[in-house]
Parts: structure tokens; sequence; C-alpha cells
């Protein structure tokens, strides 16, 4: 059964029942499944997503990891009622779902597009007890939705709300810490999650992994084991052998192809994908780094840096933002000190560009591809 990101996440909900209890059929997420592709037992759903490349995968996602995944999160979280906030053909989405079956809660859904209005009146409807006794409330949200509520942040009704969910899962690009300051200082929980459709959803959350999940950093990349991994790629085996490799004690890893650390605290700490690179006057930047010291930067918290071509130095980074957001001139300065403190001179960002029509995936991430083709 086919669904995109367009179709009624209601649909979605029930056709995952089914799937999950043997009823109906495998959901298809994103794309249909040819008629005679071959899919593993206990195959729930197969989530084909461009990903952070660009290049079309098919992601096969068992009953076990779905289910596992949950429980993990329930197991650090705690459990109760779920909020679903974002499209249910990503997996973020899916995992609120799967979440609310393995926790016999009926999910709640927030109808249109995501404003501060649209969340105060879709957390106002959520029941907030089960004979008598409180349940607590959990969502989750991509950063740009939770800068579309800091905005909104003088609303009481607005900040009561958040502030109403026990916890908010966070995930999808990194959190600037301007962000999680000022949402700490509302009494707001959010919780930052690292995963991907390959590991179920987010694995880490707060930089620990859930119980089960292993990780390790192999030259540099951040690899990840546990009951939560895809079963590969659906109809692809050469990616699925490369991705997903098995070590000479039998574990099988995801190559996330992120740059990563795990700090003497047992705390993974991500630089960026590994391929996310330009060469700048020769030298390898990372601009994914550029991008998280340009967030840190008070105003440019939902920039967005890109790399483009540049006849002195062959490629540079350049800073985006939605258009009235800040004075661009005025924080290219700070950025600009910011980033060659932390990255280096190599790094700085040649200007900002505010874009009046900003290009947002309909997860919710910034179009990343567009922005660079808009600026280019």
């Amino acid at each position: 059964m086919h669904f995109t990101a367009e179709d009624d996440p209601r649909a979605i909900h029930a056709a995952l029942r089914a799937a999950y209890n043997g009823s109906g059929p495998v959901l298809a997420l994103g794309a249909p499944i040819a008629e005679d592709a071959e899919l593993p037992a206990g195959t729930v759903a197969v989530m084909t997503t461009s990903g952070s490349t660009g290049v079309p995968k098919s992601v096969v996602l068992s009953r076990s990891a779905l289910t596992c995944s949950a429980m993990a999160t329930a197991d650090r979280i705690g459990s109760g009622a779920w909020l679903l906030a974002l499209p249910a053909s990503y997996v973020a989405g899916l995992q609120v779902l799967v979440r609310s079956l393995v926790q016999g809660h009926e999910p709640s859904y927030l109808s249109g597009k995501f404003t501060p209005m649209t969340f105060l009146t879709a957390a106002g409807l959520m029941n907030s007890s089960v004979g008598g006794v409180a349940v607590p409330r959990y969502t989750a949200l991509v950063p740009a939705q939770v800068q579309t509520l800091l905005d909104a942040a003088d609303d009481p009704a607005v900040v009561g709300a958040v502030r109403s969910f026990a916890g908010v899962l966070v995930g999808g690009q990194a959190l600037p810490m301007p962000m999680r300051e000022r949402a700490a200082d509302l009494g707001w929980n959010l919780i930052r999650t690292y995963g991907s459709t390959e590991t179920s959803g987010g694995c880490v959350y707060d930089g620990r992994p859930l119980d089960g999940t292993r990780l390790e950093i192999v030259d540099g990349e951040v690899r990840i084991a546990g009951p939560t991994l895809a079963d590969g790629y659906l109809g692809d085996p050469n990616r699925t052998a490369e991705v997903f490799p098995t070590d000479s004690d039998g574990v099988r890893w995801y190559r996330t192809g992120d740059g990563g650390s795990i700090d003497a605290s047992g705390e993974l700490r991500i630089d960026g994908r590994l391929d996310n690179v330009i060469i700048s006057g020769g030298v390898n930047v990372s601009l994914d780094r550029v991008e998280r010291v340009v967030r840190s930067v008070p105003g440019l918290e939902r920039a967005v840096v890109v790399g483009v071509p540049d006849d002195r130095w062959g490629q540079v980074p350049v800073v985006v933002l939605p258009a009235g957001e800040a004075s661009a001139a005025a924080l290219l300065t700070e950025a600009r000190g910011a980033v060659e403190s932390a990255v280096g001179v190599a790094g700085r960002p040649a200007r900002i560009v505010p874009l009046a029509d900003f290009p947002y995936l309909s997860s919710g991430k910034p179009d990343r591809r567009a922005i660079t083709a808009a600026v280019s």
C-alpha cells in the first residue's frame, strides 16, 4: 500500500496497524514497491528517501526493528500519548505511530501547516488522562518547528502548551545551542535525537545510545549496531553489503556516513557528513561544521551553509537564511569571526544571502539542493 507525505496520516496509521498484525500489506512510504519485489519475512514498511545525498534509497524496515526502537524510547523517556506533527511517511513521523501502537494509545494529529496556533490546537485536543490517571504527552519535531514555537514564545499559551509535554524529541538535523538554551529557559524538555531511516529513527538521545544500541568510530566515521537496524536496501544487495557490513565477530553495523567522536564520558558528538566537504583555497572545509558554528550566532539559528563556486578560491561557504530573519550585513562579521576561531580562515563564509522564498522539504528540513541552486 503506497503512501506519500501528502496522504492522511490516519490512513497510514490504519495501514500500519494492519501490517503489524499481519492482516494488511507492507507499507510503501515515499515510492511504490514493485510487484515482483522480494521482501524479507517480517517486513512492515519500505521507506524510500533521498536522504542527505539526493540518491533515492528504499530502506526495508521490519516489525522487530521498529518495535525495538519504540520500546527503547519508552525505556529512556517513558511512555504515554503521542502527537504526530511530522509527515508519517518519514521515519520520525512513522515512529510516532509505532510508539502509539506499542504503548497502546491512539495518536493525536496536527492538522494543516505547522504553526504555533495549529500546535496549540492539537495539544489542547489531546487526552490528558485515561481512567482518571494522568498520561504523559510526547511529540517529535525538527529544529525549524522548534524555532517557529520559540518565535511565538511571547504567547503564554504556546509556552505552556510545549511545557505540558513530558518530552519533545528533536532530530533531523543539529539543534543549535541558542535554541536549546532558550527552550530550557522556558521549561521545555527538548531531547536531541540522532539516527536515520536505517536505524528505525533516533537511536541516540542527548548523545547517549538507547539500550541495545552500540556505537563505534572507524576511520572517523560513526557506526551503529543493534536491534533497530534496517534489513537493508530493497533490490540493492551491493549497497546493502557496503553500508551494513558484518565484522569478524558476526556483529552487523550500519555505516552512517557521518564523521564524529565519542568523548571520555561516552557522549557521541557528530561533526557532520563526511561527504559534505568543499575545497576552498586548497583546504578541505566541512560545511556541516561551519553551519554548526554559524547557527550558534544569535539571529542565525535557522541559517543553512552551502558551498558555491568562486573564481579565486574554487569554492566558498555561503550562509543562507529566510528573508527578514535578521540583518545580513550586521551578522556577517560576527559569523566570520566565530567560524575563523572554530574552523579556520578557509571556513569563513563569503556572504549571507536572505531568500524570500526559503525552500523546505515536506519533512520540515531545509531543501539544501534547492538552496544551493538558488544562490550558486
